[in-house]
């Protein structure tokens, strides 16, 4: 699952800066770009805080997994 480019790609399309998520999540910058680049995982709160500056449901950028069956035959 890729959160990270989706709401990179969210960004790019409504013309929102990572400084602006920045600035009214309190995320440090540093933090927001390493995440948003990969090299990082988000908080559940900071996906939450990040959701909510853009004024999106929680569900825009996760999409449902199914687990792969564990059991061997």
């Amino acid at each position: 699952m890729q959160i990270n480019l989706e709401i990179k790609k969210y960004l790019e399309e409504n013309g929102i800066t990572q400084a602006f998520i920045s600035r009214k999540t309190g995320i440090e910058p540093s933090k927001l770009s390493i995440a948003l680049n990969g090299d990082r995982k988000f908080t559940l709160e900071e996906y939450s805080l990040i959701c909510g500056v853009l004024g999106v449901n929680t569900d825009r950028f996760l999409k449902p997994q199914i687990p792969k069956d564990r059991e061997t035959a």
